[in-house]
């Protein structure tokens, strides 16, 4: 993985890990060790399915560039609709709290959303590809038509 996508993926991952322990603070003193669980489980969640999902995103890009801005609105979609797929899975567990889960799980995404958003818009990504070693061999310069 190159430098500059794995310093996009800490830089959306460490704000989502801060919030994270946050609202396990929260929700432990609101609803307890069941929601602690819960906020803890929902950020795992979070990180893991927006971490793979960019680094998906990232291999696109390399890969097939032209298909890019397609399959990161596909990716977006895909994910959010699995976050509300867990919501709706673990909607009545007794494992941990619910509410907690749920309300967790929308702000470490919010917050993993902002901090990518962020972390593209301080990046300094080339967007022309620069001259080659090629394009300064003699063979190679002449007459310009």
């Amino acid at each position: 993985m190159p430098s500059n996508d794995v310093r996009t993926l800490l830089q959306a991952a460490v704000p989502t890990a801060v919030a994270g322990a946050v609202a396990v603070a929260i929700s432990a003193g609101v609803a307890g060790g069941k929601g602690a669980l819960g906020a803890v489980v929902a950020t795992i969640v979070v990180i893991l399915f927006m971490g793979i999902g960019l680094m998906v995103l990232q291999r696109t890009a390399r890969s097939l560039p032209h298909l890019f801005q397609a399959m990161g609105l596909m990716l977006y979609t895909a994910q959010l609709l699995l976050l509300f797929i867990f919501v709706a899975a673990f909607k009545n567990t007794t494992l941990f709290n619910p509410k907690a889960f749920a309300i967790t799980l929308v702000a470490t995404t919010v917050v993993w959303i902002g901090a990518q958003a962020r972390a593209h818009m301080k990046a300094k990504i080339l967007y022309v590809e620069p001259e080659s070693d090629a394009g300064d061999k003699p063979e190679n310069k002449g007459p310009r038509t």
